[in-house]
C-alpha cells in the first residue's frame, strides 16, 4: 500500500506562482510512474503532468510552457512548479502513482487533493 500526501496549495493571484510536493509513503520503484491529476470546479478529473523514473515527461497542452514536473527518487517525492497561472488552473490537484508490473497489470495510489485557487 502507498499512502501520498500533498502540500503546497493556496491561493495565488493570476500571474502568480505555486509549487505543489506529493511525498509518497515507503520506498518507490522504477515501474512507478508519477503524477499530478486536476479536478477544476464542475468537471472531470484531467491529467496535468506525469513523470517516470527515467525522467521521461508528459504535460497536458493546456500547461505546457507553464508548470514544471519533476521527481527525487531518494525522498520518494514528486514536484509540481506551476508559474503564470491563470483563473483556469483553479481546481483541486491530486498527485498520483501508477505502479505498473506489466501490460494490463497495474496499481493506482492517490492523494487526498490540495485545492489551488487562482483569483484576483
Amino acid at each position: 500500500q502507498v499512502q501520498l500526501v500533498e502540500s503546497g496549495g493556496g491561493l495565488v493571484q493570476p500571474g502568480g506562482s505555486l509549487r505543489l510536493s506529493c511525498a509518497a509513503s515507503g520506498k518507490i520503484f522504477s515501474i512507478d510512474v508519477m503524477g499530478w491529476y486536476r479536478r477544476p470546479p464542475g468537471k472531470q478529473r484531467e491529467l496535468v503532468a506525469t513523470v517516470t523514473s527515467s525522467g521521461s515527461i508528459n504535460y497536458a497542452d493546456a500547461v505546457k510552457g507553464r508548470f514544471t514536473i519533476s521527481r527525487d527518487n531518494a525522498k520518494s517525492t514528486v514536484y509540481l512548479q506551476m508559474n503564470s497561472l491563470k483563473p483556469e488552473d483553479t481546481a483541486v490537484y491530486y498527485c498520483n502513482l501508477d505502479r505498473i508490473y506489466n501490460i494490463g497489470n497495474y496499481r493506482t495510489f492517490w492523494g487526498q487533493g490540495t485545492q489551488v485557487t487562482v483569483s484576483s
